[in-house]
Formats: C-alpha cells, structure tokens, sequence
C-alpha cells in the first residue's frame, strides 16, 4: 500500500454565498469559484446535503451497514450545526471525494486568493488518513 494519502480540499462561504450555492449553483456571482472549479474538473458538494443524504440512504438500506449513522443524524438535527454546515462545501475533483495530493495542491493554490475576499471565509485541505480525522465518540456510533 502506498503511503501517499489521497486529499479533500472544502471551503467555507460567506453566508449570502452559500445560500447562492444552494439555490442556484449558475449564479453569476459564483463565478470566481466556477472558472476555478472548471479548469480543476471539480464541483461543490455541499456537507450538510451530504450529511442529510448519508442519513436518508442509512434509513433505507438499515442502519447496520452505516457506521457514521448516529454521529450524523444528530448534527443534521442540531440546529448550529446545521448552520455550521449549510456553509461548508467539499470540492470534488471529477467525481471523486478525495483526489491524489497534486491535484489538491494545484486547487488549492488556485483558490487561496480568494480566501478572505468576501466570497470564501476559510478552505481547509485534509487528507484521507483515519489518525489526521476526528471520530464520532463512541455513544454516536
């Protein structure tokens, strides 16, 4: 197994972006994000959505093959939480969760200038590595 971790990049918007993100992706107000997104081959995802999805299919297919179930049920259902993570959208690079370092690297020297400039409040690069991530607690797996 190589030791090379693959990598997320997720960003955080200012809020009336986020909504913008949400409602209507092709705004032109996107567009600084969008030129960058395109020359990556990435798309936004945003985490409350995925969190709410992951929560949908658990219910559906059975709870035994969803680890993560109780974690996220509970902070899709607080409400601060939510908030938190209507904000936060996670960057995948054609189609992928997490892409190899390079590409990470190149998205996210890409998007840096716009870190702080009104449209994007943070970006955080995380890699794939289960000891570099929190873990639900135990009472909420």
């Amino acid at each position: 197994m190589s030791s090379e971790w693959d990598y997320q990049i997720r960003i955080v918007l200012a809020d009336a972006y986020a909504a913008i993100a949400h409602d209507r992706p092709n705004d032109p107000a996107l567009k600084p994000i969008a030129d960058i997104l395109a020359r990556h081959g990435a798309g936004l995802q945003n985490q409350f959505v995925a969190f709410s999805s992951y929560v949908e299919e658990a219910e559906q297919q059975g709870l035994q093959d969803f680890p993560l179930y109780k974690w996220t049920k509970a902070t899709i259902e607080d409400p601060v939480k939510k908030a938190k993570h209507l904000k936060i959208f996670a960057l995948r690079v054609d189609g992928e969760e997490v892409y190899p370092k390079a590409k990470a690297e190149a998205l996210e020297a890409d998007l840096l200038p716009l870190v702080g400039g009104g449209i994007i409040e943070k970006l955080s690069k995380y890699d794939a590595n289960p000891e570099n991530n929190p873990q639900a607690p135990a009472h909420l797996r």
